[in-house]
């Protein structure tokens, strides 16, 4: 008997470790911060593709974003310039944390996302981010958090860069994901469907 109680308080420390996410992705420079402002930008090459093409297939994949089903009324595009081959758009959509039966923790999630579409790439930006944070079930009573107050590297890592922060931890740990996610969909909507399944674009540093 004490040689298996030994042996599950040996394994506790691995269960434990175990646990532990690998947030080093969500560290120092996750969030990227420019004049004080967070904002996360993307630039891709289109080959073979000229500014109108690349707007219609940003125009596309806009409305597909707007459509989805965690986004909320006020989200919508705000801008649709052919000329200047821009398009923006206002989100405003679900980022949920836990969903069980008796818990459902969630946030809205704000941004403003812009496409600037040239021959042979596009440029994108997600910017203004704020959360509306613990309303009543009539959307009253909530907090806002901006970006800049909340994810960002000296808000949300601790002060030795080695931990996410408590509570702030969750929402930049979703917000990059969700940047992520985002960002590779609008690449995707160029994929060739050739042998190699090699992607028409390629990501084109800042």
């Amino acid at each position: 008997m004490k040689k298996i109680l030994l042996l599950l308080l040996l394994c506790i420390p691995v269960l434990a470790s175990a646990k532990d996410k690998d947030d080093s992705k969500y560290m120092a420079g996750a969030v990227p911060e420019d004049n004080g402002q967070v904002i996360f930008r993307q630039t891709f090459a289109v080959k073979g593709k000229n500014k109108q093409q690349i707007y219609n297939a940003m125009l596309a994949y806009a409305k597909q974003l707007v459509n989805e089903g965690i986004q909320n009324q006020r989200t919508r595009i705000t801008m649709e310039d052919t000329n200047k081959g821009i398009i923006s758009v206002r989100m405003e959509e679900w980022m949920v944390f836990k969903k069980k039966t008796l818990c459902l923790d969630r946030t809205r999630f704000r941004y403003q996302l812009v496409f600037e579409c040239q021959d042979g790439k596009c440029k994108m930006s997600l910017t203004q981010i704020s959360y509306y944070y613990r309303e009543e079930n009539d959307g009253s009573k909530g907090v806002t958090y901006k970006a800049e107050e909340w994810i960002n590297d000296k808000n949300a890592i601790n002060k030795s860069g080695t931990k996410l922060l408590p509570v702030s931890s969750k929402f930049r740990r979703k917000t990059v994901d969700r940047v992520e996610a985002i960002f590779a969909g609008a690449r995707e909507a160029f994929e060739t469907p050739i042998k190699e399944q090699k992607r028409a674009t390629e990501v084109i540093a800042e």
